[in-house]
């Protein structure tokens, strides 16, 4: 299945249905009166948080959502049918913006949520609605109410406790692939990943999802490469994991080009906690691991991890430094009160 992430789609509520004028006639009966009925209610458009689904792509095929008019009344005092609402299903972590692509209507982020994109029309009165003592005949209805119609976007960020970062080749795919059941692609040459991908992680009984996104590079912020807009996708992780290739020609430098498109990206992952890990540590000499070392510690002011995904050198040490960072934000973050609604 393709990874899609964003979606237009047009959505439209049903029209009500129109009122009836109408008259009673029946054999014997003198004065029948107004009998004609109300019209029925338009279908409304909603969108559901669903489960079983993590990406957009079925609103490549279908962009136009339009629900069924109210049906008209009829005579005998018969309303109209209500229409059948329209049903948009997401995934969980999907926004729904305006047409402006900054309005945020809706954050999907919980399976059986549901909100109301489209109010349908409410449906036309009969006539035997406007008889009085002074108008015991009325031969007017009214029209049904029209629907709504909107622009908007879907836009789908990724739900998941810790994000990995870095350049391409740095060695995220691999990690994901070790420490969860995740198969994502792994090969030896920039952008293998071009798509985000979702493991669980166990570690010491306990269970977190990881996010791995592309790779950065620099001038991501402006489009260069795959640019920034996978960065979407760890907006909503509690911690980073940034790791830097141990291969490169200057950790620190590798380290301070992924900051600084954080930083031109911004919507708070400079802030974010973040672990910092030199990867591919099996690969260099002990000379080399301690000139790296030094260098990327210099850059972050803390001391880095030493991690190797293929022979999990330092890999459970990474997962627990995730685990505590968490654990530290989910202390300081306050518990929201929400009052019980029926």
């Amino acid at each position: 299945m393709k990874f899609l992430d964003e979606a237009k789609v047009y959505v439209r509520s049903g029209d009500g249905g129109a009122g009836c004028v109408s008259f009673r006639r029946e054999k014997f009966i003198e004065f029948g009166g107004p009998d004609g009925g109300d019209g029925g209610r338009g279908g409304d458009v909603w969108v559901e948080c669903v489960e079983g689904l993590n990406t957009l792509i079925d609103y490549r095929y279908q962009q136009h959502f339009k629900a069924r008019k109210g049906e008209h009344g009829s005579g005998r005092n018969r309303a109209g049918a209500k229409a059948d609402d329209v049903v948009l299903k997401v995934p969980a972590g999907t926004e729904i913006l305006s047409e402006d692509r900054e309005t945020l209507i809706a954050d999907m982020t919980h399976v059986g949520q549901r909100v109301r994109l489209a109010k349908g029309g409410n449906g036309g009165f009969g006539n035997a609605y406007f008889t009085t003592s002074t108008n015991r005949a009325p031969r007017h209805a009214n029209p049904g109410l029209e629907g709504e119609e909107h622009w908007l976007w879907l836009r789908l960020k990724l739900i998941a406790d810790a994000g990995l970062v870095g350049l391409p080749n740095a060695g995220k795919s691999t990690f994901l692939a070790a420490v969860t059941a995740a198969k994502p692609k792994i090969a030896d040459y920039p952008f293998t990943t071009l798509h985000p991908g979702l493991g669980v992680v166990r570690v010491d009984t306990r269970e977190f999802v990881l996010a791995d996104i592309p790779g950065l590079i620099e001038g991501a912020h402006e489009g260069v490469g795959l640019g920034d807009k996978f960065l979407a996708h760890v907006e909503r992780c509690r911690v980073l994991l940034h790791l830097v290739e141990g291969t490169s020609e200057d950790a620190g430098a590798a380290y301070r080009l992924v900051r600084t498109e954080l930083e031109a990206y911004g919507h708070g992952l400079e802030d974010k906690p973040e672990v910092v890990a030199l990867s591919k540590a099996d690969t260099l000499d002990p000379e080399t691991l301690a000139l790296q070392l030094e260098r990327l510690e210099a850059e972050t002011g803390q001391k880095p991890l030493v991690l190797s995904s293929a022979t999990r050198q330092g890999v459970t040490d990474a997962l627990r430094a995730l685990m505590a960072r968490m654990d530290a934000v989910a202390a300081e973050t306050p518990v929201e009160q929400v009052a019980w609604q029926p």
